[in-house]
C-alpha cells in the first residue's frame, strides 16, 4: 500500500515537473517563465522527494527528504522574487503587464528596449 502511495506522489510530481518544463518552453516572457519553474517546479520536486519518503525506511532518510522539501519551499519563492525583480528592473520585455502597473512609480526600469511598451520610471526620493 505504501509503495502505490509513493508512486502516486512520484507521478504527480512528475506531472507538475513537465508542467514547469513547458511552461518555460512556451510562455512568451521572463515573468511567466521564471513563475511556472519556480511554483510547479518546486511542487513538483517536493511531491517527488514526498514519494520518495513514502518508501523510505530509516529516520535519517526521512529527516533528509524534509529538509529538502523545506529548503525548496523557503529558497524558491525568494529566488523567483529576486528574478522577477532583476527581469523587471533589466527592461526586459513584459508581454503580461499592461503599460500601468503597480510597479510603475515604484521600482526604477531602464527605458524602452526590443519593443518594451514600459518606459523608465523612477522610485520617488524619500523625505531626509
Amino acid at each position: 500500500m505504501l509503495a502505490m502511495v509513493g508512486i502516486v506522489l512520484k507521478l504527480a510530481g512528475v506531472v507538475f515537473l513537465f508542467a514547469a518544463a513547458l511552461g518555460v518552453l512556451r510562455f512568451k516572457d521572463v515573468l511567466q517563465r521564471m513563475h511556472a519553474a519556480t511554483k510547479a517546479g518546486t511542487i513538483g520536486a517536493g511531491l517527488v522527494i514526498l514519494g520518495s519518503l513514502a518508501n523510505a525506511s530509516d529516520m535519517e532518510t526521512i529527516v533528509i527528504g524534509l529538509l529538502a522539501i523545506a529548503f525548496l519551499l523557503f529558497t524558491a519563492p525568494v529566488a523567483g522574487h529576486l528574478l522577477g525583480r532583476a527581469a523587471y528592473t533589466s527592461g526586459a520585455p513584459l508581454q503580461g503587464l499592461a503599460s500601468e502597473h503597480a510597479l510603475t512609480g515604484v521600482l526604477q526600469r531602464i527605458a524602452k528596449r526590443r519593443g518594451d511598451e514600459a518606459q523608465s520610471t523612477h522610485l520617488a526620493q524619500p523625505d531626509s
